[in-house]
């Protein structure tokens, strides 16, 4: 791989990392409201080591041991950092078994966003899709499921992959559907809970927002290094955002729509590689930037024309 296709590569995690991450950030900043200057400080820090260092490099390391057949725990994690042909190989082979539960899990987040979230709709299937059609949302994930099983009847391992990628959807979603009850608890018990509980809190959610963000950056590639930096780079920023600018990135009312779609094409994109289509490198992130784009522009002139009704004449 040449030094421009990996820049690209980078560029468009960065971009990923940070748009995924928007909500995550929105809630920390909201907890980190209630807590003392001392425990800001040690969340800022530690928990950056935890959620750059600890989880989006362990997630991507388990992920290539777990599906790619013929590589050790100890050669997977050599595959991090060095550029051994047979490693490489293997995980060549491996790939379609990571890209398919990846894509699924992708592909079900867009879904979920698009049937079930409140949203300001922007893009035609935003439109599209009504509140009261959140039912429909149970029933495509049954028709992908069985779809794509029926595409790879004559791959067991491939089927076991779209499978692990639906049951890790929903157990991440039952997850959140727990942690958005907590959140709420928490806003409302904000002094009696101790700090040491609210940055555990802040922990395990960041975690399961890091799911996304790592299973995302395979779209991008396969390469742990380069996943490596371009998540690492796009939680810093995240966590800078947190700490100084997270409000006003909240008001582009469409950046989320992006976002959202872009995923939805992206596990639409690798799945299809799954199957042995093949896409250019610099697609991901050429969709990821264009839909992200149109829609932080789109927000932007939105805030615009709305200050400029809110000022008297």
């Amino acid at each position: 791989m040449d030094i421009l296709s990996a820049l690209v590569i980078i560029i468009g995690l960065i971009v990923f990392e940070i748009v995924n991450s928007v909500d995550n950030a929105i809630v920390n900043a909201h907890v980190l409201k209630t807590m003392n200057q001392r425990w800001r400080k040690i969340f800022l820090f530690w928990g950056l080591l935890i959620a750059v260092v600890v989880v989006r490099g362990i997630l991507p390391f388990l992920v290539v041991w777990l599906t790619v057949p013929g590589i050790g725990f100890v050669e997977a994690f050599q595959a991090m950092f060095s550029g051994s042909p047979y490693v490489a190989g293997a995980i060549d082979s491996g790939k379609p078994l990571i890209l398919m539960g990846a894509g699924v899990f992708l592909f079900l987040l867009y879904l979920h966003w698009l049937f079930l979230e409140e949203k300001r709709p922007f893009f035609v299937t935003d439109k599209f899709i009504k509140p009261n059609y959140g039912i429909w949302f149970f029933a495509c994930t049954a028709l992908l499921l069985v779809g794509l099983l029926y595409m790879a009847r004559q791959n067991p391992v491939l089927m076991l992959s779209a499978s692990i990628g639906n049951a890790a959807f929903f157990i991440l979603y039952g997850f959140r559907e727990q942690a958005e009850k907590q959140s709420e608890v928490l806003k409302e018990k904000a002094v009696e809970m101790s700090n040491f509980s609210k940055f555990l809190y802040l922990e395990v959610l960041d975690a399961s927002f890091s799911f996304d963000g790592v299973l995302g950056a395979f779209a991008f590639t396969t390469a742990v290094p380069l996943i490596l930096i371009g998540n690492g780079i796009g939680a810093l920023i995240v966590r800078e955002l947190t700490i100084r600018g997270v409000d006003r990135v909240a008001s582009y009312k469409f950046l989320k729509n992006g976002a959202m779609t872009s995923i939805g094409f992206l596990g639409l994109i690798i799945i299809s590689e799954s199957f042995g289509l093949e896409f250019p490198g610099f697609l991901p992130t050429a969709i990821t930037l264009l839909f992200v784009g149109v829609a932080f522009f789109a927000s932007r002139s939105l805030n615009q024309k709305e200050n400029n009704l809110s000022i008297p004449l």
